[in-house]
């Protein structure tokens, strides 16, 4: 293990099921924090983002969704996997800070620069023009920002301030939240609320450089190229991969807005908002498990521990929101007064699909999270090009007559496609073996869930979809139980005494 890293898993005994109560407890904590955070805050932004698309129409919001996907791609340019291989280095080797840091941080400087005048020159190639390459330049802007205070935190993760960065991973979303709320009574426009995303990630990025700062000293920079070319050299494999899961996760709205319509991207994006505010639940716990796979890079028995933990954290409340956006998905767009019924249920159907590719995600995201910190970055790169090849192909195909459904289904399959290749890379060239009792109970459960929900649903019954998801949920805690999931002796270890 590296110099430096702190053993919070203990190795495990015979039970595959078992929750070491030394350091687990803790780190449950720490991820415990991050969600309620999270979901203080996520999903008032998701309902007043409905409130936006709502008041701007589809069309408009459609090519926002467009410009958006697209600067989020580009954007990655101006990171090229710096952000994960500085976690990655300092898990192990906290000098690194002070070494690399006087270098790094103008290198970063720079790669924004490069990123936005890239970014502009592709919109050119895509045909936008005029207004809206002002709003390419705004929304880009406001992205590399956001992207340069996600770097910024690094060291925080690296050496296990949990918690600090934690209250920072919402900092600009409560902040934004607020500004766009101002904004709706006095009439909000798509130049405005462009406008006040650029100025709260501004805002964002100073004032977490001054924390950074405040904690480890003021970095006077020190260019030299010899640190520069190691710091991208080791960076470039997390590049590489960083990219390809922007290009993956992406290109469906692009294609969309270009292909189909805007209104049709309009549709898309109103859906895929639920799969965003769900997804980040994953995707805001998962930095605390890169980390510690990072640092337990030479133990496959503690990073064996920690799959069949993180597995779980991860999975089980995904499972209830995904059966949920299968049942009662439509219940989601209450607040589009503005939208035809036609149009309401389009998007329904596309949360319907896009949740169960959430549920893939929920179910493999922690084996991609093993594979990419412990030196398969590049075997994980190929898998996402053949996820990439697939999606742009079915898309090609299937956009201008489907719409917004078919970019649904194109991205469930890319998504069956790469986390069936996370088994296979876990079972060919590592050293943990894959957990096919826990993965097997997990489809079980979710399985038994949606098939009582059904039946609920047939008997008709005069309750609200909240009471109805309430009870589905009580019957998805018995699962867990019933089927050995999680086993009560592990709850109680965790409770406070």
């Amino acid at each position: 293990m590296g110099k430096g890293a702190e053993v919070l898993f203990v190795a495990l005994p015979a039970s595959p099921h078992y929750l070491p109560p030394s350091g687990i407890k803790r780190f449950f904590g720490n991820i415990s924090l991050v969600v309620l955070l999270n979901l203080l805050v996520k999903p008032g932004w998701v309902v007043v983002e409905n409130l936006v698309q709502d008041r701007l129409g589809h069309a408009a919001y459609g090519t926002f969704a467009a410009l958006l996907a697209l600067t989020t791609v580009l954007a990655l340019l101006s990171d090229l996997g710096l952000t994960h291989s500085t976690v990655k280095r300092l898990a192990s080797e906290p000098a690194y800070l002070g070494e690399a840091f006087p270098t790094v941080l103008p290198l970063r400087l720079g790669l924004n620069l490069l990123a936005l005048v890239i970014m502009e020159g592709v919109g050119l190639a895509l045909g936008y023009r005029g207004e809206a390459l002002g709003l390419l330049a705004a929304i880009g802007g406001s992205l590399l920002l956001t992207q340069y205070a996600q770097f910024l935190r690094g060291p925080l993760q690296a050496q296990q301030r949990f918690n600090t960065d934690a209250l920072l991973s919402v900092l600009e979303k409560a902040l934004l939240l607020g500004v766009v709320l101002a904004l709706l009574p006095l009439g909000l426009s798509l130049e405005r609320y462009v406008g006040a995303r650029l100025t709260v990630a501004a805002f964002t990025a100073v004032l977490i450089y001054g924390l950074l700062m405040r904690l480890y000293g003021w970095v006077r920079y020190r260019w030299q190229w010899s640190v520069a070319r190691a710091a991208l050299v080791d960076s470039l494999p997390f590049a590489l991969i960083t990219l390809l899961y922007g290009v993956n996760e992406r290109i469906d709205m692009i294609m969309l807005e270009r292909l189909a319509s805007p209104t049709e991207a309009g549709y898309y994006a109103g859906a895929y908002r639920w799969v965003d505010a769900v997804m980040m639940y994953i995707w805001t716990i998962m930095p605390l498990f890169f980390a510690r796979f990072a640092a337990a890079i030479d133990d496959p028995q503690e990073q064996a521990a920690l799959l069949q933990f993180g597995q779980r954290v991860v999975a089980v409340p995904m499972l209830l929101v995904c059966a949920f956006g299968l049942f009662q998905g439509k219940a989601l767009f209450w607040q589009f007064q503005h939208s035809a019924p036609a149009e309401v249920q389009r998007m329904a159907l596309c949360v319907g699909i896009l949740f169960l590719n959430v549920l893939v995600h929920s179910l493999f995201a922690v084996y991609g999270a093993l594979l990419n910190s412990t030196n398969h970055v590049r075997a994980v790169s190929r898998l996402v090009v053949a996820s990439i090849v697939l999606n742009v192909g079915l898309n090609v195909v299937l956009l201008p007559r489907f719409g917004a459904v078919a970019a649904a289904v194109d991205t469930l399959l890319s998504a069956l496609l790469v986390s069936g290749g996370y088994l296979w890379l876990l079972w060919r060239r590592t050293k943990v073996a894959v957990p096919w009792g826990l993965l097997g109970r997990l489809l079980a459960a979710f399985a038994l869930l949606c098939l009582g929900w059904y039946g609920l649903q047939q008997l008709d019954l005069p309750m609200s979809w909240l009471t109805e998801s309430a009870l589905m949920g009580v019957a998805l805690a018995g699962l867990v139980v019933l089927l050995g999931i999680v086993r009560v002796a592990e709850l109680r270890r965790l409770w406070p005494r």
